[in-house]
């Protein structure tokens, strides 16, 4: 599989195999994603604990983010987000892994933890839609400057994820989330 890389050039994606390949389905459809264990280990780590403790299976996409709906911010995003609501399950905060070590910045498709302060992030996660640069190391979303966790990125069902990031919203929620049937490994 290839990307476009620094200057428009072509470049091979790393750690792309069947074993890091996985699926969220949704009740509009598949959106196939691939992790970076290699790259983001800790943060991988954290979201395969969840998804092998099958407690993605009923969470939803909730929260959409578009250039219409963030009128106090001057950075704009455009994100989806999603995440399961049961206090009991959630495992303890991870490290950050910035975007300036790992080198997963936030593409189009590129899938990452959601967080309030630096090492808070849990099981919240969001998928970009374009390129979002304002999310990574240096960026100017949040005051801290410390960017966001991406550690995987979508291969298929760009059309699913634009198709809930479409949907009607009271702000930024969905005012029909978008049901996660599970998220599980592609055999």
């Amino acid at each position: 599989m290839k990307c476009e890389g620094e200057a428009g050039k072509e470049v091979a994606v790393q750690d792309i195999t069947l074993e890091n390949t996985y699926i969220i389905a949704t009740e509009l459809g598949d959106i196939v994603f691939q992790v970076y264990p290699k790259k983001a280990p800790i943060t991988v780590k954290n979201f395969l604990q969840y998804v092998e403790n099958g407690n993605f299976e009923g969470a939803s996409f909730y929260r959409v983010v578009r250039m219409d709906n963030q009128p106090v911010n001057p950075e704009k995003i455009e994100v989806i987000q999603g995440n399961f609501i049961s206090g009991d399950l959630a495992l303890p905060p991870i490290e950050h892994e910035t975007t300036n070590n790992t080198g997963v910045l936030h593409k189009n498709g590129t899938i990452s933890m959601a967080r309030l302060e630096p090492g808070t992030a849990s099981a919240a996660f969001f998928i970009c839609i374009n390129d979002q640069p304002e999310l990574d190391f240096g960026g100017d979303r949040n005051p801290d400057m410390q960017g966001f966790a991406a550690f995987g990125q979508v291969i298929e069902g760009m059309e699913i994820v634009k198709q809930i990031q479409s949907g009607e919203a009271d702000g930024q929620s969905l005012i029909k989330e978008i049901k996660i049937n599970r998220i599980y490994k592609r055999e």
